[in-house]
């Protein structure tokens, strides 16, 4: 395992406060109706699943998830500002306004979005990887899939067809141990979920501790070297959602009170990598205080872009429809 820098955890904790904060603040506009839609699925306790995958791949290689978006464009480096735009449907958004939370995406970062069809996104990222593979580019697909996905048709065809031709593409199923309000026991005959690697001949890489940044990174990293070489990969990363399947959904935290209260007092993420800087590079609580007043800013400033930001208006409703 190659030794990772002080600088690069740093900027793996400013991420991850990022994150949160950015989160947190969407939760609190949906519930001003700032930011509107039947849902807003947020990641907050996922942090470190989504950080340490995306460090492992370089810009020219893409990223696709479902509709646990926000904090995966975030990483990717898409701005705060035309994403929490996009997030209160304005025309400033990083999709003018026509996406909203599930469908946000960026061209520029090679992040395809953003689905808000479970499983629909999966044969969308074989098709990417495919590309890479006949088109000879040597770029990796990394995919996320959430465990109430992996009983989904699309999930069995698409992990198939990825073997079939080897493509490129790390399929990281985030098991957060409940799909909607159903547990992962419930639905799946099978719930050790990277098993089911073994029912297409993909490469097993097991499970991997989703809260901690630094286990994700090496994991996926294996994984990445892997692909682009042989073929595809399945990772299943433990890790767990601090809110419900959406913010409405207001039954979750009393439904799992005792269990939401382990994960967050002894398996934080933010929690776990502060430790690590703190023991082992000799960070300050002062330090990281600083990052996340940064954050804070960052995101108050994006929060004031989007309310400023114009709406859009009837011309909008047909721009982009056909490629011009």
């Amino acid at each position: 395992m190659a030794e990772i820098s002080k600088n690069t955890l740093l900027d793996w904790y400013r991420q991850m406060v990022l994150i949160r904060q950015f989160e947190t603040r969407c939760d609190e506009l949906y519930r001003d109706k700032k930011i509107t839609g039947v849902y807003l699925h947020l990641y907050s306790g996922h942090e470190a699943t989504g950080i340490g995958a995306l460090a492992a791949i370089e810009k020219r290689d893409h990223v696709i998830t479902a509709y646990r978006d926000h904090g995966l464009a975030l990483i990717r480096g898409v701005d705060a500002k035309p994403l929490m735009a996009e997030m209160m449907g304005k025309r400033t958004g990083v999709s003018g306004g026509k996406g909203g939370s599930m469908h946000l995406a960026s061209r520029k970062h090679n992040f395809w979005g953003g689905y808000a069809i479970v499983g629909g996104h999966l044969p969308l990222a074989a098709g990417i990887a495919q590309a890479c593979r006949y088109n000879n580019t040597d770029e990796v697909v990394i995919c996320f899939i959430g465990d109430g996905a992996t009983n989904n048709g699309y999930f069995h065809e698409s992990l198939n067809f990825s073997q079939i031709y080897k493509l490129p593409v790390i399929w990281i199923i985030e098991n957060n141990l409940v799909g909607m309000g159903t547990r992962i026991e419930d639905a799946s005959g099978q719930p050790i979920l990277h098993r089911r690697a073994d029912a297409y001949g993909i490469k097993d890489l097991e499970r991997v501790d989703g809260q901690n940044v630094v286990e994700v990174y090496n994991r996926v990293k294996e994984g990445v070297e892997y692909a682009r070489r042989e073929g595809p990969v399945l990772i299943e990363s433990m890790t767990y959602r601090y809110k419900g399947h959406g913010v409405s959904d207001r039954s979750y935290d009393k439904r799992l009170a005792d269990e939401l209260k382990d994960w967050v007092e002894n398996k934080e993420p933010i929690t776990i990598l502060a430790n690590l800087l703190k023991t082992e590079h000799g960070v300050d609580d002062h330090q990281l205080e600083a990052i996340v007043d940064q954050q804070l800013k960052i995101v108050e400033e994006s929060v004031e872009y989007a309310l400023n930001s114009p709406d859009p208006d009837a011309d909008d409703l047909v721009r982009n429809v056909y490629v011009e």
